[in-house]
């Protein structure tokens, strides 16, 4: 009897993870590798569910496709993989379990860290490689991004009639990272041909099951859940799972409540878990009927409760001319000097006094709580920068709801600086995601949306600044990421400094059809070796051979080459406001007086270029 004939009269045992038993034996590799190199072991584990009791196994390729393997630099052994798991899977079965072949999804909570193109190749490889090995069916599973299921279920509908299991992930009970409620995106993965549909991972039996309370019967596939044993705990430097098996017995009628045909096991689980299942429901006969308890509510997100004290800076310098100014956090816990240098910068009449986040990798006072200071005590607006560096998903969430809630509204997204050229090389940089997908999320908090989609209750309101780095080869391709960040989500862009009237004149013509406008970037040198370094050590700094030759004749003047610097920054005022309405003055080494000066020259440059309306306190 087929596989979907059984499901039509009774209810299968599927199995449980294969990782989480392989890392607890202690391997911590590629798991799809010991398909080749341990087979035998591979097999053992295929058995020990199928003695559970499980019906169904899932061949050992959850992740066997190029985009993971990739990782581990196996990614040309795809094919070799995944025959050997198929193999290993039917001589462990022998004709009494069927074997599906398992793909895993990609794009995690990160749904453009690849390219619908770059999953399609990706996808198709592994595919022809389970059809080829004669599998009883496929188990598409882990997918929390609803478009790259559906893609590549369109593409398996197309290349076979073997029964294929389509499961979601979910981050909250009920509904998809991108506000998808759970009933509608499995509705329409049977619309696109899945046979069974369903959720696996993340949950364990209690979320899970408040999640099919909101999931009707489909009208012609069947339901399927693997929940996750428990929450994981970390001791000791390794991941584990408390999940007692015998709690899975006692939800396991609850599951059949609940419409579930199909239903397995996915982290944390093991045999014992796959037996409890199986004690209470083997072979049992399915509900046909059930009463959708919870029905999503549509949600209705608040505007901010926090309110907004200063027009956002992309409105102000699309008016007129405007000037913000960066200075750096200290290092040391001591403050003075950096509020003596703001008060002085209010004095000169800046829109905003932009904040660091431990730039060049360097540990600083956090630039949140120098901002809220500088905002209560000084009235100032502070413009907060946030890098991807030091902070993973959860850690730049939180961060953010924190500023929203201090009615720190304006932000710079950016990557950041590698830890390893900090003052802590062994430290990690964590990366999770890219200022591009920053941006995007900041944007999806201003919709009143969590980063897996949850609903925040308000939305923020957060002004989000880019940066752009015209000291490049290609400013061709430079732009392209300009207009790519537009894309998701920027509002303005901030320059890192530049040296020359020509640059200036040849970012102009490269960003002048950009409706997103740009603070460009100047900075006062004060000597030669303040020039080298920055022209020679610090990424995405060049400086002209003409000015640097400039500084170098002054190598005994330290108060002349300082006032050189000064002139060479206004000369570059003076061309900048030729052009644009945004200047972004960075201040070296907390010399604050050096930047007042500069501001006030530009409020000045701004009135007899723009008229008197430019020189009245604030520009």
């Amino acid at each position: 009897m087929s596989f979907l004939e059984k499901l039509q009269n009774q209810i299968l045992i599927g199995d449980g993870a294969m990782g989480t038993l392989l890392y607890s034996y202690g391997t911590d590799c590629c798991f799809e590798e010991l398909n080749l190199s341990q087979p035998r072991q591979i097999q053992n584990i295929h058995k020990a569910y199928i003695d559970a009791g499980a019906d169904v196994i899932q061949t050992n390729t959850y992740a066997a496709n190029y985009l993971k393997l990739q990782r581990y630099g196996l990614e040309d052994y795809v094919k070799e993989m995944n025959s050997a798991a198929v193999r290993n899977a039917k001589k462990a079965a022998q004709n009494n379990a069927y074997v599906l072949g398992t793909i895993g999804g990609n794009r995690g909570v990160k749904p453009d860290s690849v390219s619908l193109e770059e999953l399609k190749r990706s996808f198709r490889e592994q595919l022809y490689c389970l059809l080829l090995e004669g599998v009883d069916g496929l188990l598409l599973e882990t997918f929390y991004d609803l478009e790259e299921l559906e893609t590549i279920l369109t593409i398996a509908r197309k290349e076979t009639k073997l029964p294929i299991i389509a499961q979601v992930s979910l981050q909250e009970p009920g509904i998809l990272q991108n506000q998808t409620p759970v009933n509608e995106a499995l509705t329409r993965l049977e619309g696109l041909g899945a046979d069974v549909i369903g959720l696996n991972c993340r949950l364990g039996p209690h979320h899970m099951l408040l999640a099919l309370e909101q999931i009707e019967l489909p009208k012609h596939a069947f339901l399927s859940a693997y929940p996750n044993a428990s929450l994981p705990a970390y001791t000791d430097g390794k991941f584990h799972y408390e999940g007692d098996a015998d709690y899975f017995r006692q939800s396991a009628q609850s599951f059949r409540t609940q419409g579930v045909r199909l239903l397995g096991g996915c982290c944390g689980t093991t045999p014992e878990h796959i037996r409890a299942f199986a004690s209470e429901l083997k072979n049992n006969v399915p509900v046909t009927e059930k009463v959708v308890k919870l029905k999503p509510k549509k949600i209705v997100v608040e505007p901010s409760a926090v309110k907004r004290e200063f027009a956002p800076l992309q409105e102000i310098v699309k008016e007129r001319p405007s000037v913000i100014v960066e200075l750096d956090p200290p290092r040391k816990l001591d403050t003075t000097k950096f509020f003596e240098g703001a008060k002085a910068l209010k004095e000169a009449g800046i829109d905003s006094i932009t904040l660091a986040d431990n730039s060049l990798a360097t540990v600083r006072i956090s630039n949140e709580s120098l901002g809220y200071l500088v905002k209560q005590e000084l009235g100032m607006r502070p413009l907060i920068h946030i890098a991807c560096r030091d902070r993973n998903i959860i850690g730049l969430q939180s961060h953010l709801m924190g500023l929203h809630t201090l009615g720190l509204n304006d932000v710079l997204a950016i990557t950041g600086d590698p830890a390893r050229v900090g003052d802590f090389p062994g430290a990690s940089s964590v990366y999770d995601v890219s200022s591009f997908e920053l941006i995007q999320m900041i944007k999806q908090l201003n919709e009143g949306l969590s980063f897996s989609g949850k609903d925040l209750g308000q939305k923020t309101d957060f002004s989000i600044a880019a940066a752009f780095n015209p000291n490049v080869r290609s400013l061709e391709k430079a732009v392209k990421r300009l207009e790519k960040k537009v894309h998701f989500g920027a509002d303005y862009f901030i320059s890192q400094p530049i040296f020359s009237e020509e640059k200036l004149m040849e970012v102009y013509e490269h960003t002048k059809h950009l409706e997103a406008p740009i603070y460009i970037g100047l900075m006062p040198l004060l000597n030669s070796k303040n020039a080298e370094f920055l022209h020679n050590e610090v990424p995405g700094i060049k400086i002209a051979d003409s000015i640097r030759e400039r500084m170098a004749l002054l190598n005994d003047n330290p108060l002349q080459a300082v006032r050189v610097g000064i002139d060479i920054t206004k000369s570059l005022i003076d061309a900048a406001l030729d052009l644009f309405n945004g200047i972004y003055l960075i201040t070296p080494f907390l010399r604050y007086e050096l930047t007042a000066e500069l501001a006030v020259y530009a409020r000045q440059r701004a009135a007899e270029l723009r008229g008197s309306i430019y020189a009245e306190n604030t520009i």
